[in-house]
């Protein structure tokens, strides 16, 4: 899937091999609009897939998070001012699962990580209008991390996405990714 990709904000260092890309981010990069903080920033890179219409994608990620603001995970995009990132983020000392949502401006949400060793998985299912994105730390069960009204394009760009706003040097492997027609799943549906 990664060779159908293309960069937006190519990082200075990174491979793919076997399935894996292996990101080590640029320092002063993010996603950002507006919100409480006043800046527009879309310098995080991002690798990104075109999709015609509504999809499922998931991947897995594992980084080594040190640095406030250090983020990786999976952005789902239609242009500059449509958006979502979803992954880990380090803030306050510790992990967070953490979705920014944006229409114009960004939002943010987060809720403590549970433990995640050997990384995570991230699944979003875009359909009919709405975002649905899930986590997993064992890759069978995928709780629900954020549900949401998405704008309906005929059009999207997904993949993997990391940024470091207060430095460089994040290292990340995302592997195991895939996007395809939509999964119908019932919104309790866990598996």
């Amino acid at each position: 899937m990664f060779e159908q990709a293309s960069w937006l904000n190519q990082p200075t260092e990174w491979t793919l091999d076997d399935g894996t890309l292996r990101v080590t981010s640029d320092d002063k990069t993010d996603f950002w609009r507006k919100t409480s903080y006043g800046f527009i920033r879309d310098s995080g890179h991002f690798f990104g897939v075109a999709t015609d219409g509504d999809f499922t994608a998931q991947m897995h990620v594992a980084g080594h998070y040190a640095t406030l603001y250090d983020q990786a995970g999976l952005m789902v995009r239609i242009d500059e001012e449509h958006w979502i990132k979803c992954g880990v983020e380090f803030s306050d000392g510790q992990l967070w699962l953490s979705t920014v949502l944006t229409a114009g401006q960004s939002d943010w949400a987060v809720s403590a990580a549970p433990a995640m060793p050997n990384g995570f998985w991230l699944r979003v299912t875009v359909s009919e209008g709405v975002i649905r994105v899930q986590y997993s730390v064992d890759g069978k069960l995928w709780p629900l991390l954020r549900l949401a009204p998405f704008p309906a394009s005929a059009r999207y760009l997904v993949g993997p996405m990391c940024c470091t706003p207060e430095r460089g040097g994040l290292e990340v492997a995302f592997s195991q990714f895939s996007a395809g027609p939509a999964q119908r799943k019932d919104l309790h549906d866990l598996t």
